[in-house]
């Protein structure tokens, strides 16, 4: 019997294979991604990661189980004070301050993707929001993984990205991402698993459109973004 996970996966193929060939991404991994559009990811990617901490939080609060609770605070603690980290260092590269990451107006994308997730986080099941947080935990792994076995751009900043997201530990995150969707799969009712399936997809589509608006460094009408 396949995993609930695994046939996820399945339903999203198409729109993760779009991920994989999407030219921010083949950029990353040659090395020839213009300066503009990480400097752009950064930022977006920063001011994401604020609201996927509160989603988090509110996971945490929901949890069925201490372990849940314990291993998604976890989670929020690492985002919080690690990944971000990295993503301060890595602006600080580019001449970006800390302060003017914080700053930074979300772009369409990055609202309408994190306002989705704070409405699971806050009005669906339990395990609707960890279905909808796993693409994200998830695609990093698998795209950083993929990048990192065709060898380091000479990019030093791209090589360092691909490294962050190809390391075991990050691997780590996803299975276990994976094996509580598979564990809460297993309980649901068909409807509920029905929904997860949908928060699943709508948070990969996001995820490929976050990429393109990196890509194409979008703005909102009448008042573009840096």
């Amino acid at each position: 019997m396949s995993r609930f996970s695994e046939e996820l996966r399945a339903a999203a193929a198409a729109i993760w294979q779009a991920q994989h060939d999407h030219p921010f991404v083949r950029g990353l991994g040659d090395g020839t991604l213009p300066a503009a559009c990480f400097r752009y990811w950064l930022k977006q990617d920063y001011r994401f990661l604020i609201e996927y901490c509160r989603v988090f939080a509110f996971a945490a609060g929901r949890a069925p189980d201490l372990a849940t609770l314990t291993r998604l605070s976890e989670l929020l603690h690492a985002t919080a004070t690690g990944e971000m980290e990295l993503h301060r260092r890595a602006a600080a590269e580019f001449g970006i301050a800390a302060a003017e990451l914080e700053a930074s107006e979300m772009s369409p994308t990055t609202r309408a993707y994190t306002d989705f997730l704070i409405r699971v986080a806050t009005t669906g099941e339990f395990a609707e929001i960890a279905a909808a947080l796993l693409p994200c935990l998830w695609g990093f792994s698998e795209i950083g993984q993929a990048l990192a076995a065709r060898g380091a751009p000479a990019n030093q900043q791209y090589a360092a990205w691909i490294a962050t997201y190809a390391d075991p530990e990050f691997a780590r995150l996803a299975a276990w991402g994976r094996e509580l969707v598979d564990r809460l799969a297993a309980e649901a009712s068909a409807p509920t698993r029905q929904r997860m399936q949908e928060a699943f997809l709508i948070s990969s589509r996001f995820e490929l459109l976050f990429w393109e608006a990196a890509w194409r460094r979008e703005g909102w009408p009448d008042h573009p973004l840096p």
